[in-house]
């Protein structure tokens, strides 16, 4: 059975010969084209051609050879991609769904900062907490343990530095359009953090956050205690909500879009039906099914077709 996908390529500006480099990659892999189309703005431009593929292997019939086979294709048309953009082959089936279930990470994806390293300049501790979350989210440490150690650090600070720091945050560019694109088709639009409730539940519920968790900061007699109260929202949780959410909904998990850029965010990457990885660490970028390295978060709405 031939597999149906599309080809999404993006970059800030998009020539012709990288098009047709593209589609030449494409070919070559075995890939039938149809014509494709190029939109955009200002800030990016799109190529999108659907296609269909018999896989070298053979007939491509359950999940887990249709996985495969799309890993392949992947991966034989990497190189492929504009030079200072990037390619997504997505699934025609998770395109076209009636209803499609959209998750994100928070820390450096639907927002710009890390909201652990603003916190831990109140207590003079940035540098030293910049650190270990550079290698928690490379994947070098446990989370859950490096999440402990770097709360720890504000252990004293005023409870009125959250609102600071609330104050400091900002979304990713083409974050609130993304979101907004979502619940217009009327899909789920969800988000899951290893931050902290008292800074996303504002940022949730202005954007009308379809679901949302994150870890809560312990605070007793107005001051922040250093602990987190609960269990960890640590990797393996982020795929556990992601599944729990989906299946709430009535949403088949290939028809699930995932977006992160740390090492925490893997399991859920890797369990959405496609997983993009926004801006993210080099171990990230390679394990994901897509990646967008542009600093706009709604490139993804062209990878979801939506």
């Amino acid at each position: 059975m031939d597999l149906n996908v599309t080809a999404v390529s993006y970059a800030p500006k998009l020539t012709a010969p990288e098009v047709q480099r593209l589609r030449s990659a494409l070919a070559a892999s075995g890939v039938a084209l149809e014509e494709g189309t190029t939109t955009g703005d200002t800030r990016f431009e799109v190529y999108t051609a659907d296609g269909s593929f018999a896989p070298a292997a053979g007939p491509a019939a359950g999940p887990e050879q249709q996985a495969a086979a799309l890993a392949g294709l992947r991966r034989a048309v990497a190189a492929a991609g504009p030079a200072d953009g990037d390619l997504a082959i997505v699934p025609a089936s998770l395109r076209s769904a009636q209803r499609k279930f959209l998750i994100m990470d928070v820390d450096s994806t639907l927002i710009q900062q890390e909201v652990i390293e603003l916190l831990a300049a109140y207590a003079g501790k940035k540098e030293e907490v910049t650190a270990v979350t550079e290698a928690a989210m490379r994947g070098e440490l446990d989370f859950a343990q490096s999440l402990h150690a770097r709360v720890a650090v504000l252990a004293g600070l005023p409870a009125d530095v959250v609102d600071s720091v609330r104050a400091e945050v900002k979304l990713s560019l083409g974050a609130a359009e993304l979101v907004a694109a979502f619940q217009a088709a009327g899909h789920v639009v969800a988000v899951v953090s290893g931050g902290f409730n008292q800074i996303l539940r504002p940022i949730a519920e202005d954007l009308g956050l379809d679901y949302w968790i994150a870890n809560e900061l312990e605070i007793v007699d107005g001051a922040l205690t250093g602990k987190v109260i609960g269990d960890v929202v640590d990797r393996a949780a982020k795929e556990r909500y992601l599944r729990a959410w989906a299946a709430k909904e009535g949403i088949p998990m290939e028809h699930t879009i995932a977006v992160g850029d740390g090492a925490n965010d893997l399991d859920m990457l890797g369990a959405a039906g496609i997983g993009v990885a926004f801006n993210a660490k080099p171990a990230v970028r390679a394990a994901a099914d897509a990646a967008v390295n542009l600093p706009y978060l709604d490139a993804v709405r062209h990878i979801a077709g939506v």
